[in-house]
């Protein structure tokens, strides 16, 4: 079985409350984290038809402070499979509600997500297919990445053996 990038698209918003806020009322990042974990996970279980568990998370670049009352956009969707993971991109944008003005980009952050079976072991997933040019660059990209990280384990595994 395959699916598109697009057929597991997931879109979360959500307005920044005051719980969430620093004293300077800033949102702190691992709020923020909580709503990106949820986006990659609702994405990556819409992937596989099963549940997921995350097992990494990478690359998390924070751009622009998000304050109380802002609305965050979380689009998360799948840049790479392997055999049972999935790497999910999550892009964060925010927008102030109440000014006319285009969301900026807030966050970015790679989730390596695992589906798992019922008894909670890692479980194939459908493979990926690429239909932009944008999509095909980073499925190459995170795929090497993947091998990397794969042969750093190994490599890891054998010097402990």
């Amino acid at each position: 079985m395959k699916k598109t990038v697009s057929d597991s698209r997931t879109t979360l918003s959500q307005v920044m409350q005051v719980n969430m806020a620093n004293p300077a009322g800033n949102i702190h990042g691992g709020e923020i984290m909580k709503i990106m974990d949820t986006a990659a996970g609702a994405a990556a279980k819409r992937h596989a038809r099963s549940n997921v568990v995350t097992a990494r998370v990478t690359e998390m670049e924070f751009l622009v402070p998000v304050h109380v009352g802002d609305l965050v956009i979380c689009t998360a969707e799948l840049a790479f499979v392997g055999h049972s993971s999935m790497e999910v991109l999550v892009t964060v944008e925010v927008e102030n509600p109440l000014i006319e003005a285009p969301p900026k980009v807030a966050l970015t952050g790679y989730f390596t997500m695992v589906a798992i079976d019922e008894n909670g072991k890692s479980k194939k997933v459908p493979e990926l297919v690429v239909e932009t040019p944008e999509e095909k660059k980073r499925y190459e990209e995170r795929e090497k990445i993947y091998w990397e990280r794969k042969k750093k384990l190994a490599e890891a595994k054998k010097r402990r053996t």
